[in-house]
């Protein structure tokens, strides 16, 4: 759906030459046309009007001096940096445009009529006097000579296999006689030149050739290879005009047919055979064909004709029209209207070879004319919600008018046509905010026609209903009429008759002000114009649109748009320049527009559409170049758009990774834009749309969600892009406008959470508003099923990265509850028989749902028929709710509320079978109410409410009571049903010890045992876990003899000698055994000195001292020295050790350093960087955690003090840390036994021990600082692993500290503490 308009217009006009000018070629390196004359060549170049050579081929004799010699064809050289000239009389001459010498490098006596070269200019044929076509070399060297008239097919004759012939065909209305006819071929059409035409293939591999054929003064068409051999010839055509053009893609050859009443472009495929046409907007024998020219890219196909006959008093014109295909359509998108005679006749034209939308224009008063043209989407320029989003496509007489916002019609069809007098070339719509459906055209007349909405006398036959009139569906349109017709006054007939598009780039900016550009013929100028609508005397006549002022602009003006917001015009100038046109005053005027640190701006590459938008406060120009680099002022910010529209506050823009981005525009910056484009994954996933390979963007529906796109084929379509969608909801959302968004929501599976998380406190505050605008029970329960916990503003829907409006949010997810409470509570006041459904499903989706309420009004519908006509049945509410729950958890339900009717009611909707459940109910009905509501909830596995039910059904249950909570350990929960006396309290207490003691809780089973009375297996339980003192009261109970007593004391010391709890094995023996020598040797073991001195005293045996205390006493201090040596001696070795391994490391991590990661093990580094590193990985895949035992294992085998092994480092930091820990336990034994050693003058050992202790704690109090560096400990503190980490920050963090640590470690590199404060030392010995 796009238009051709034209970019700009270059003119030479007046070119000081002799003779008529006949052909033209082009230097497209030097940018220079050679032209040929019956006197000769002459070169030009167009831009600084001025001519560059002449040679003259009258003086050589090429051509003769009384001007009757005709040029059969011109070709500028590239490699030979000459011109070849091909003269009728047969001469081809190569001429050398630096030397301006002539050489004649072939002749033909029979003259010359073509002369045609083919695209890689190897290969050069030409057309004789005699009928035949020679092909030569570049180098002019003869290949072959072939006769132009062939009585063969061709290499490509089609072969009939038997079947298929003429007379056994359908022939339709013609009847069988058709099959016997023979079609006579009809001659040549009158105004035939007869001269051979050839045209080329894009790739050079064959060539066509139209000739008349002698025997039959038909024409025929005929291919043929590069090495002159026939391939195909045409199947005859009535009509078939002289015109031939091979499309350059290589897929079809265009020629024009003469038919009974019209004239048709034709195409022929290579085998000769007919494939599809396009009629001319002309009447029989009206006009003739001259030339049909593709240009470059196949996109375009120029038709050159001429009228034939003309009516009197009107002037014959010449016409060059451009045609565009899409969708097997073909559009007449340009039309240019020149003299038939006189100096403004063309005699050649020629599509650019290299630049595709560039046609030459030669006319025979030696002016030369150059169009650039490119592709636009004329689309509405308003942005509110009475934008109809119209896009109109241009095609000849007709104006296609596609009413987007309402109806998408796929082209060539549309939602209304306009009918114009004359074929069209530009279409632009009213900047007008509130007009922006009222459209402008400017036809080949140079008239405009001006279209308005509103109310209209009578039916405008001007205007045509498309697709959606007729009989078929309709669509409410505002259709506009005819307003208005004026006709430009330009100020020079002549320019107008010279060059017949002198204005362009019109825009609408006012009601009644139109802007137009003109260039100046004399110069890189252009002219701005300011023109105004003049209305007609009479409503017949047309109006007059005057120019009321101009501005000369130094520069070619290639684009110009508009910005209905700021009312801004921006010209860009062929060199990039931007101006600002300043319309509004009283004289026009332009000034360089200006970014907003006041410096000009100007693109870097002319770009071929322009927009303005507001980027942060700031107005920018936008614009996009052939080349699909995108500009925003003077920054590029990609390189591959391939379209790009301005939606509101929204850039959409598609690209050639096919996909289409949408950016906001707001609160954003430059920077922020080229780094969300230049990413190839979006920050935002609703940013980014996959779209279909090659589709360009039509429009966007202002304040909507559609997105219309094109594809390369021509068919349309309609996507609704993420963040469009979001950013319309979230608007309204806050108009609280529920039902539109809702709607939108559920047509394009936007998650129904959004309603409430976009602003959770508002959708609470007006949940009746949200009911009373859905008002769909249906729409509501869609809306209960989809709530969740998770908020979606923070997952799925985050809003954009520039909003500045962060509404507070729980962070723990909202309250489901909550929303389903406050609606249901509205719905109950507003209508609780119409939301009947909607409260139950309330109900349900509750965190935990309340099945049971629900049941229970189910119920209640089911007694109390609905009196408003749109509540519901209980049949129709139990069938909904076996929607939203499954109906086995349902029926469950329902016989948890022990109504058997509410039972049968969920049963016989569900599909169990009733000779399931019937007997199983019946047999419940005969139960006992507490039984029967026991029975129930134990099938439902209910076992707590169960045993409370089982135990009001009397003592005859209680058996069947004790086994259930056995089975099911409910012996907590049964406890509190019965008082602490009675004798079920003691059973179920007697069978909870039991169970205690099984699982191997001794302790709370004898607590438990004694509570009931039961003390005999209290004091089992008590002696099995070593409680003494419980044991010894339950022993008290069960009245023990004093021997009894004495044996039970025994049995608790040696059990809690075996638990190293010597002072109370003591207790035990002194005070119930009565053995107190033994307790003193108990103390003794467990170095309680002062109280083995104290029973000694107690007892007055002081004998014991010397036999049993002093020779204790002596032996605790060796071994404590012995223990003492040991350790130093273990700390001194180890740390040694550790310092060795420290400096192993470094060493070699220096010469990994230095290596780099750019070394030859630079492969290798991340296997070799754990070695270097210590953070070694180490398997135990292979070893079970099943058993402590094997876990210890595993712990041993991780840190290895074996010198080498990969965590030595660990293994000794480890092993000190130990040492460490024991010394520090040691303080409390040093000084009890100091005390006892000085008491009983044994002062030497003491201070031998003293001393020996006092030089282990300053040993480790030095090394800390050595073996628990700073480094270490900062390492430990910050690890570089971690869930947020990447190879790249690891290799980071590795490359800064040179050291890491592994996380599980980590606690090895915090140094031991040691506490200054603990009293060890005696001061006696000092």
């Amino acid at each position: 759906m796009r238009n051709l308009k034209l970019l700009q217009t270059l003119e030479f006009r007046d070119i000081p030459a002799a003779g008529k000018p006949q052909c033209f070629s082009l230097r497209t390196e030097l940018g220079t046309v050679l032209i040929g004359s019956e006197r000769g060549l002459i070169e030009i170049d167009p831009i600084t009007r001025e001519v560059k050579n002449e040679i003259p081929l009258v003086v050589e004799g090429f051509l003769p001096e009384d001007g009757s010699g005709c040029i059969a064809g011109i070709q500028d050289l590239l490699d030979q940096e000459s011109v070849c000239v091909a003269t009728a009389s047969g001469d081809v001459v190569l001429c050398n445009l630096s030397t301006h010498q002539l050489d004649c490098v072939g002749s033909v006596a029979s003259g010359i009529s073509v002369m045609s070269w083919s695209p890689d200019q190897e290969l050069v044929l030409l057309a004789t006097g005699q009928q035949t076509l020679i092909m030569m070399t570049k180098d002019f060297e003869p290949i072959l000579e072939q006769q132009i008239h062939q009585d063969d097919f061709g290499e490509s004759k089609f072969i009939t296999v038997g079947w298929g012939k003429k007379e056994t065909q359908f022939h339709g209305s013609e009847g069988r006689q058709a099959a016997f006819q023979m079609q006579m071929p009809e001659s040549a059409l009158p105004w035939d030149d007869q001269r051979p035409q050839i045209t080329w293939r894009g790739d050079g591999q064959y060539f066509a050739v139209s000739v008349v054929c002698p025997e039959t003064g038909a024409r025929k068409v005929r291919v043929w290879n590069r090495e002159l051999a026939l391939q195909s010839t045409s199947e005859p055509v009535a009509g078939l005009g002289p015109a031939l053009a091979w499309k350059p893609s290589g897929g079809l050859i265009a020629s024009t047919q003469d038919k009974p009443n019209q004239q048709d472009v034709v195409f022929f495929e290579k085998n000769g055979l007919l494939h599809g046409q396009f009629t001319l907007p002309f009447l029989k024998d009206e006009v003739k064909v001259n030339r049909l020219l593709w240009n470059a890219d196949s996109s375009v196909l120029a038709v050159w004709l001429e009228d034939l006959q003309t009516e009197e008093n009107s002037t014959p014109k010449t016409y060059v029209q451009l045609w565009t295909v899409g969708n097997y359509h073909w559009y007449l998108k340009q039309n240019l209207h020149f003299s038939k005679y006189g100096k403004n006749k063309p005699v050649s034209l020629m599509w650019d070879p290299v630049i595709p939308y560039r046609l030459h224009v030669l006319c025979q008063g030696w002016h030369y004319l150059c169009y650039n043209w490119h592709w636009t989407t004329d689309r509405c320029l308003g942005d509110n919600a009475s934008d109809l989003a119209n896009v109109v496509v241009i095609d000849g007489y007709r104006v296609l008018v596609t009413v987007f916002r309402q109806t998408v019609v796929p082209p060539p069809m549309c939602t209304y046509r306009l009918l114009l007098p004359q074929p069209v070339n530009q279409v632009m719509f009213s900047a007008h905010p509130q007009m922006g459906t009222e459209l402008a055209v400017l036809d080949a007349s140079n008239q405009i026609s001006v279209y308005k909405c509103g109310d209209s006398p009578c039916a405008d036959p001007t205007v045509k209903m498309g697709a959606v009139g007729g009989s078929g569906f309709k669509v409410p349109l505002t259709i506009p009429h005819l307003e208005k017709r004026y006709k430009m006054q330009s100020g020079n007939d002549e320019d107008q008759e010279v060059n017949p598009l002198k204005l362009g780039l019109l825009a609408w900016v006012q009601e009644d002000v139109f802007l137009a550009v003109s260039h100046s013929p004399s110069g890189p100028q252009s002219v701005l114009h300011h023109l105004t609508m003049a209305p007609s005397e009479t409503v017949e006549e047309p109006g007059q649109l005057n120019v009321s002022s101009s501005v000369t602009v130094d520069g070619i003006v290639i684009s110009l748009c508009y910005s209905s917001k700021t009312k801004s015009v921006a010209l860009q100038l062929a060199d990039g320049q931007i101006f600002k046109c300043l319309w509004e005053s009283s004289s026009l005027a332009v000034k360089p527009w200006k970014n907003a640190g006041g410096v000009p701006v100007q693109f870097p590459y002319p770009c071929v559409q322009t927009e303005l938008a507001m980027i942060a406060d700031e107005e920018c120009i936008l614009g996009l170049t052939d080349r699909c680099r995108f500009f925003i002022n003077d920054t590029e910010v990609a390189s591959n758009i391939t379209s790009f529209a301005v939606s509101d506050e929204f850039l959409l823009l598609t690209t050639h990774s096919h996909t289409c981005q949408c950016l906001c525009l707001r609160d954003t910056s430059f920077k922020t834009l080229q780094a969300g484009l230049s990413s190839s994954n979006m920050s935002n996933e609703e940013m980014l749309r996959k779209v279909e390979r090659g589709s360009r963007i039509v429009t966007v529906v202002p304040q909507d969600t559609k997105v219309i796109l094109q594809m390369p084929r021509g068919n349309l379509e309609v996507v609704h892009h993420r963040a469009l969608v979001l950013a319309q909801i979230r608007k309204w959302l806050d108009k609280l406008m529920f039902k539109e968004a809702f709607e939108c929501m559920r047509k394009l599976r936007i998650n129904l959470n959004l309603l409430h998380d976009h602003n959770p406190k508002v959708f609470l505050e007006n949940v009746e508003t949200f009911i009373k605008q859905i008002d769909s029970v249906n729409h509501i329960n869609l809306f209960f099923t989809e709530l969740k916990e998770e908020d979606v503003t923070k997952t799925m829907y985050p809003p954009p990265v520039s909003s500045s409006v962060q509404l507070p949010r729980d962070t723990d997810g909202k309250d489901i509850d909550l929303i389903c409470d406050t609606l249901r509570a509205a719905m109950e006041d507003i209508n609780p028989h119409k939301y009947c459904l909607s409260i139950l499903t309330s109900h349900v989706k509750k965190t935990n749902p309340e099945l049971g309420i629900v049941l229970q009004k189910i119920h209640e519908l089911q007694g109390n028929a609905p009196s408003d006509p749109d509540g519901v049945s209980a049949e129709e509410a139990l069938k909904y709710l076996l929607l939203l729950v499954d109906v086995n958890e349902l029926y469950d339900h329902s016989l948890g509320t022990y109504d058997f009717d509410l039972v049968l009611m969920v049963a016989e909707k569900s599909q169990k079978d009733p000779k399931e459940y019937l007997p199983f109910l019946n047999t419940l009905k005969k139960m006992e109410t507490n039984y029967q509501r026991f029975s129930i909830d134990k099938y439902l596995k209910r076992y707590e409410k169960a045993i409370v039910h089982l135990s009001k059904c009397g003592p005859e249950y209680f058996p069947e009571f004790l086994n259930l909570i056995k089975d099911k350990n409910l012996y907590n929960e049964a406890l509190k049903l019965f008082p602490l006396g009675s004798q079920q309290y003691q059973d179920i207490s007697v069978a909870y010890g039991e169970h205690l003691m099984q699982e191997q809780h001794h302790e709370p089973a004898g607590l438990v045992f004694a509570r009931c009375g039961a003390s005999e297996k209290a004091l089992e339980a008590f002696l099995a876990c070593g409680s003494w003192q419980h044991a010894l009261c339950m022993a008290a109970r069960l009245d023990f003899t004093k021997d009894q007593l004495a044996g039970l004391g025994r049995t608790l010391a040696g059990k809690l000698v075996d638990q190293r709890k010597h002072s109370d094995a003591a207790t035990v023996m002194e005070q119930y055994a009565q053995d107190y020598e033994e307790a003193v040797l108990l103390l003794l073991d467990g170095m309680a000195w002062e109280e083995a001195l104290r029973m000694v005293y107690k007892y007055n045996r002081l004998d014991i001292i010397e036999t049993n205390i002093k020779p204790s006493i002596l032996e605790a201090q060796k071994n404590h020295m012995a223990f003492l040596n040991s350790q130093t001696a273990t700390f001194s070795r180890h740390k040694k050790r550790l310092l060795v391994v420290r400096e192993l490391k470094k060493q070699a991590q220096e010469n990994l350093g230095d290596e780099g990661p750019h070394g030859q093990e630079s492969d290798l580094f991340s296997e070799t960087s754990s070695v270097v590193s210590g953070s070694y990985s180490h398997s135990n895949s292979r070893i079970s955690a099943r058993s402590s035992k094997n876990r210890r294992k595993a712990e041993r085998k991780k840190h290895s003090l074996k010198e080498g092994s990969p965590l030595e480092d660990l293994a000794l930091l480890e092993a000190l840390n130990e040492v460490v820990q024991s010394i520090e336990k040691l303080k409390d034994e040093v000084y009890n036994i100091s005390k006892v050693l000085f008491l009983f003058a044994f002062d030497e050992q003491a201070k031998e021990l003293q001393k020996a202790f006092e030089d282990t704690l300053q040993l480790i109090e030095r090394s800390l600082p050595e073996i628990w560096t700073l480094t270490h400990q900062q390492n430990s503190a910050t690890p570089i692993l971690g869930p947020n980490s990447t190879a790249n920050s690891i290799m980071a963090s590795y490359q800064q500290q040179k050291t890491s640590v592994p996380v599980l470690d980590a606690e090895l590199f915090i140094p031991p503490k040691i506490n200054k404060r603990t009293q060890w030392k005696l001061s006696l010995l000092e």
